[in-house]
């Protein structure tokens, strides 16, 4: 009916914690139903009781694609899609790098990415049509293009989310449906270096010692608002984030 509002769905993966559960927060108040996904179930249950009416809340491993399917298929409309979830496992050399790890951070980054993608494209598709354009939005890293020592697994994972990105972007051409990367480069959250460095925290903390305001998750998440936010014809392919102290992957300012 014309001039009737439309609630708009946004879809979060990795809702459990920093940068998912921070831009949950930002698209739920930017107007968006917020579908908060992730596999702890109490993180993202309390963060859908915090943030209200407009979350809800669903227990979800996107790399299970039975799973991801039943999960697609629960929904009544879905506008925007987050791939959030991802991770680190590691910082060996690839000489030394355990394939287990390897296989982890390709399963979350890379195949959870096109699980989830595949399985609420459909509604994307008519969400897209209805609105002017439904959102396939991938978080990729400045890892994805530019190596470094001990990072072998993440940056062939982060290599790959990028690549789907830019491959469904060519794909969809034509189509209702935009497709966004935002690769970001250091952002200090509490659990993304703890969970590489398998929960020593004197390691996670040394990433960014000496470094002036590492980017936070809510950074990240009011540049993930502002790109799917824009008017429906406006696609932010690219957006790479960095802090002010960071020049390139290999170039930080250290004040130590």
């Amino acid at each position: 009916m014309a001039g009737q509002h439309i609630e708009q769905v946004a879809v979060v993966t990795g809702a459990s914690s920093g940068i998912g559960a921070a831009t949950a927060r930002r698209l739920a108040a930017e107007g968006f139903r917020v579908v908060l996904v992730a596999r702890r179930a109490e993180r993202i249950e309390e963060l859908a009781k915090e943030i209200g009416r407009a979350a809800s809340a669903y227990v979800l491993d996107v790399t299970d694609r039975a799973a991801v399917d039943a999960f697609a298929a629960s929904l009544d409309r879905v506008d925007v899609l987050v791939n959030n979830a991802g991770g680190a496992f590691g910082a060996e050399s690839v000489a030394d790098g355990d394939p287990a790890d390897w296989r982890r951070m390709y399963e979350v980054n890379v195949l959870g990415v096109l699980h989830m993608t595949q399985a609420l494209l459909p509604a994307l598709r008519a969400g897209g049509a209805e609105t002017g354009a439904g959102t396939v939005l991938v978080l990729s890293s400045t890892a994805a293009f530019v190596p470094y020592e001990g990072g072998g697994g993440y940056v062939a994972a982060k290599a790959g989310a990028h690549a789907i990105a830019g491959t469904l972007r060519l794909e969809l051409v034509g189509e209702p449906v935009r497709v966004i990367e935002i690769a970001p480069g250091m952002v200090r959250t509490d659990e993304f270096a703890l969970t590489r460095f398998g929960g020593d925290a004197a390691k996670a903390a040394s990433v960014y010692a000496g470094v002036d305001a590492p980017l936070t998750a809510e950074d990240v998440a009011d540049t993930i608002a502002w790109t799917v936010t824009r008017p429906p014809h406006v696609n932010v392919d690219l957006l790479v984030v960095r802090p002010l102290a960071q020049a390139a992957a290999h170039k930080v300012a250290r004040k130590l």
